[in-house]
């Protein structure tokens, strides 16, 4: 379940940053790793980035990785209340974003699926608006779990 992946250090109802850049940083720091993993995995952030975006509309992205900087698939929630410019397949600027990091070889192979889920929980009609109106991270968790991801 998504639920079991993230901690309450991980969710942030109040991301701060005016770029990107900024709340992909801020998105890092949720996962509460040294500064050189958190240095690493910004920069291969940013480079997936280069890529393509994440963004994959009505607000939300997903950056995700794989990366030495964990050891485990983490999970990290944040929302910008204004939201961000994000290069999203809508061009509408981002207000959720879902972190996903994988390191590169995970037995339980669990990267992809999760993805998966977090793609579905974001379609699901009402997810959206009940995200924006979260006042504690406990109500993001009880949604995970109304929602049984």
């Amino acid at each position: 379940m998504l639920r079991d992946l993230f901690t309450p250090e991980s969710v942030s109802l109040s991301l701060d940053g005016a770029s990107k850049d900024d709340v992909l940083l801020a998105l890092v720091g949720l996962l509460g790793l040294d500064e050189r993993a958190s240095s690493s995995l910004h920069r291969m952030l940013r480079r997936r980035e280069s890529h393509g975006s994440t963004g994959v509309g009505r607000g939300v992205a997903i950056p995700h990785a794989r990366s030495l900087a964990v050891d485990r698939v983490r999970l990290a929630y944040g929302r910008h209340d204004e939201g961000v410019p994000y290069d999203a397949i809508d061009a509408r600027p981002v207000r959720h974003l879902f972190l996903i990091v994988a390191p590169p070889v995970e037995l339980s192979s669990q990267y992809l699926p999760v993805l998966g889920k977090v793609a579905q929980f974001v379609k699901e009609p009402d997810v959206i608006d009940r995200l924006s109106r979260l006042s504690q991270p406990a109500e993001f968790f009880a949604l995970l779990e109304e929602k049984h991801q």
